[in-house]
């Protein structure tokens, strides 16, 4: 489902998307092939950043991002870009391999940093910028964008912002929407934190403009997703896969939607995927090009 005017008018916002570090678009590019993934052709920022995005049937999508020009990067963190200074911290601290932030999708980002800042949690200047964006069969249009950043004061592994799509491009999408492991939705995301309860109380804020939001225990509940923040005992539980070392909070597993699970692993056994089951849902650790553990469930 794409993200609608009347979605956006709802008091927590949907998610968008999230943003994947890698070393390098050609690892990830093979990496999410053989997972099954439509990569869609590369976008160059003009900031420094490129992405080999994935896109789901259901609006949501994955951004790849690798440094793609460092000099430029550079630049762009000495003027104040939030997003490349955020990037850089996280690869200086974890690696060119993670999962560094999600998005959440508004209709007004000159509101959500306002809100940012008078909830205390915003993590810097608003970001505009446009890039060329292609399709699968070469047709080109452009893209832009309008930025707004939260983070808590301690939570250097993670952090999250709203964004407006100020030009949504005219091209259609469909061909990259389809999916040979047969992933239509993010379902869920999760993170691990020594205080789970704070953490999730900072999400809330940052998901409805700054405002607290009554949530299930455990969960942030989105309009199209779930965000879960659990202990590191509980996701290794949960999971059968480790939950790295101690943290205020960091971003760890997405929980995709798949139409036919069955079908996901015999692609995943074709394809010579590392992956076991737990719980009744196919689990595949974080491996190069692929920064966060990869989840798939069926639909609910």
């Amino acid at each position: 489902m794409m993200h609608t005017a009347a979605n956006m008018q709802r008091p927590v916002h949907p998610l968008d998307h999230i943003v994947l570090p890698t070393a390098t678009l050609e690892g990830a590019e093979a990496r999410l092939t053989a997972l099954g993934f439509t990569v869609a052709p590369r976008g160059v920022h003009p900031f420094g950043t490129e992405n080999c995005c994935v896109y789901l049937a259901d609006g949501t999508f994955l951004e790849p991002l690798a440094v793609g020009d460092a000099e430029i990067a550079a630049q762009a963190i000495m003027a104040g870009n939030v997003f490349v200074a955020r990037d850089h911290t996280y690869r200086e601290d974890h690696g060119a391999e993670g999962f560094s932030a999600i998005v959440f999708g508004t209709d007004d980002a000159d509101h959500d940093h306002r809100a940012y800042v008078e909830a205390g949690i915003s993590a810097g200047e608003k970001l505009d910028f446009s890039r060329p964006f292609t399709d699968r069969s070469g047709k080109s249009d452009t893209v832009s964008f309008r930025l707004a950043f939260a983070s808590g004061r301690d939570t250097p592994d993670a952090f999250v912002f709203a964004c407006q799509r100020i030009n949504a491009p005219k091209v259609d999408r469909a061909a990259l929407q389809a999916h040979a492991n047969g992933a239509t939705a993010i379902q869920g995301i999760v993170a691990v934190s020594d205080d789970p309860a704070s953490q999730r109380a900072l999400l809330t804020k940052a998901a409805a403009r700054g405002k607290s939001s009554a949530q299930p225990d455990g969960l942030l509940v989105l309009p199209n997703a779930d965000v879960a923040v659990m202990r590191p005992d509980e996701f290794e539980a949960e999971f059968a896969i480790g939950a790295g070392g101690r943290t205020a909070l960091r971003f760890a597993a997405v929980i995709f939607a798949v139409a036919d699970r069955g079908a996901t692993e015999r692609l995943l056994v074709s394809a010579g995927i590392r992956h076991h089951l737990q719980g009744g849902r196919l689990v595949v650790p974080p491996a190069p090009g692929q920064g966060a553990a990869f989840i798939f469930e069926d639909l609910k």
